[in-house]
């Protein structure tokens, strides 16, 4: 597998997917979307059994056409490090967030994982709460060999870990905080955005964590687990370029269709999601990434993105001072 920066130069006169269209070989690149590996933000892409990853390096300028159709981007099946290619080429719904088939998405062992169907799989799992701003508090678990990958692609600002131990244990332990109101264990995309114009400073991030974990370990006393109650708080909002927020307007892109141009330079990504500047000054776009997933991908000039739907963002107007005290 072949790993190179965004828009990196690939030796010859341009990236991978540009090369394929400039020089008239087979240029179905289809995306298999982005992930965090190494503490990196990667995309990535396959074509012919042949994948490339690439770090998406803020700065960069990107520029992409969609071919259709859209198509399943194939499961994690347990003990394989890379994803399968789907057996049946199913398409999947342009505008839909699952980027499997139902046969794939029935044999995949993250999903599989997700709705309870391992019970045990002999490896260390560690128990998290992440928070997202506000009162949006979540706790999951993840394989320890991880490590935070899965925070990062969940663009949790901080976090921390509690505990470690089977899955099984771990479990329980997520059901028993879930269950006690303490956190949840889901917060949907829109809810997590709408709380980055009001993260708090790193000190008060921090707090909040550190005082929901001390919640949570009283919760688990009894469990067989082995806790960390004086572990690392980890915050990402830098990481991320929330350090001043997010831009205070922007246009969300909520639909890809065939034939759209996805351009701009990219801003640090937050999770999957990554914000786009737009060649003609206007107005940032926030980009799932997860979109992307099971499109083919063409190089596109920089241009005025279009063939895409979009839902204007704008910063809250602060609360009146005045008027809150009375």
């Amino acid at each position: 597998m072949a790993r190179d920066g965004i828009g990196a130069d690939s030796g010859d006169g341009g990236t991978v997917i540009e090369e394929a269209a400039v020089e008239g070989r087979s240029t179905r690149w289809r995306c298999t979307g982005l992930h965090w590996q190494d503490d990196r933000p990667v995309l990535g892409a396959v074509r012919g059994g042949v994948r490339h990853e690439r770090v998406v390096e803020p700065g960069a300028a990107v520029g992409w056409r969609l071919g259709g159709p859209r198509r399943c981007s194939g499961p994690h099946l347990a003990g394989e490090p890379e994803r399968r290619d789907c057996p049946h080429r199913a398409e999947i719904d342009p505008v839909a967030g699952a980027v499997l088939c139902v046969p794939c998405q029935q044999v995949d062992r993250g999903l599989a994982l997700a709705r309870d169907r391992i019970l045990d799989d002999g490896r260390t799992y560690r128990l998290y709460l992440a928070w997202f701003g506000g009162d949006l508090v979540k706790v999951g678990l993840t394989a320890e060999q991880r490590g935070r990958s899965r925070l990062l692609e969940q663009g949790a600002p901080v976090f921390t870990f509690v505990a470690r131990g089977s899955l099984p244990a771990v479990r329980r332990a997520e059901l028993t905080v879930s269950g006690s109101g303490l956190a949840r264990e889901r917060f949907g995309v829109r809810a997590k955005a709408e709380q980055w114009w009001h993260l708090p400073g790193a000190a008060e991030r921090r707090a909040r964590v550190a005082g929901a974990r001390a919640a949570a370990l009283q919760l688990l006393a009894g469990h067989p687990l082995t806790t960390y109650p004086d572990g690392p708080v980890v915050d990402h909002v830098e990481l991320f370029g929330l350090t001043d927020g997010p831009p205070p307007s922007y246009r969300e892109v909520t639909a890809l269709a065939d034939g759209a141009t996805v351009c701009g330079v990219l801003r640090p990504p937050i999770g999957r999601m990554v914000f786009l500047d737009q060649p003609d000054g206007g107005e940032p776009l926030l980009l799932d990434t997860r979109r992307l997933t099971g499109w083919a991908l063409r190089a596109a000039a920089p241009a005025p993105c279009s063939g895409v739907e979009l839902r204007p963002h704008r910063r809250p107007p602060a609360p009146d001072a005045q008027g809150a005290l009375f």
